[in-house]
């Protein structure tokens, strides 16, 4: 596990000095198979410390792997930035994942549920929407993708 990764786990459970985990952002760099693995714990000690319930950790973990992995795979790697916004005094965690690959030229098919570009299932861009409450893609051809995914904490 790169060194990053570690550290991204650490500041997302709180077990680095400083400040905690819902006052700054986590960054993970998705360069390898290890930190597909560190963005799945990440999110996971995010959700954990904000409270939710083990249905909204599940899916924002899978949301998160889904996006996490099609950086890796299609965009060559990039990054995964975990947020804590507060929205009317609800707490959220915010996924921005962003890459430098060749972007998604027809962005309204790869959010269609079958859309594949390799063996997966298609349920990838879709399917992840599904999953979070505010979900936002912006990709141009040549210059990469990012993917802006918010997920709200359930009174």
């Amino acid at each position: 596990m790169t060194q990053l990764a570690k550290d991204s786990i650490a500041a997302a459970t709180g077990d680095e000095g400083g400040s905690s985990a819902t006052d700054s952002a986590t960054v993970i760099g998705l360069r390898t198979e290890e930190d597909l693995l560190a963005v799945r714990h990440a999110v996971r000690a995010a959700t954990l410390k904000l409270g939710f319930g083990i249905v909204d950790q599940t899916r924002v973990v899978t949301a998160a792997s889904e996006l996490a992995r099609n950086a890796y795979i299609h965009g060559g790697g990039g990054a995964l930035t975990i947020e804590y916004p507060r929205r009317q005094g609800t707490p959220g965690v915010r996924l921005t994942i962003r890459d430098d690959g060749p972007g998604i030229p027809d962005l309204d098919a790869a959010m269609t549920d079958g859309f594949t570009t390799g063996a997966g299932l298609g349920h990838g861009l879709g399917g992840a929407r599904r999953l979070m409450d505010d979900f936002e893609v912006h990709s141009t051809p040549g210059k990469g993708t990012t993917v802006i995914a918010t997920r709200w904490a359930r009174p």
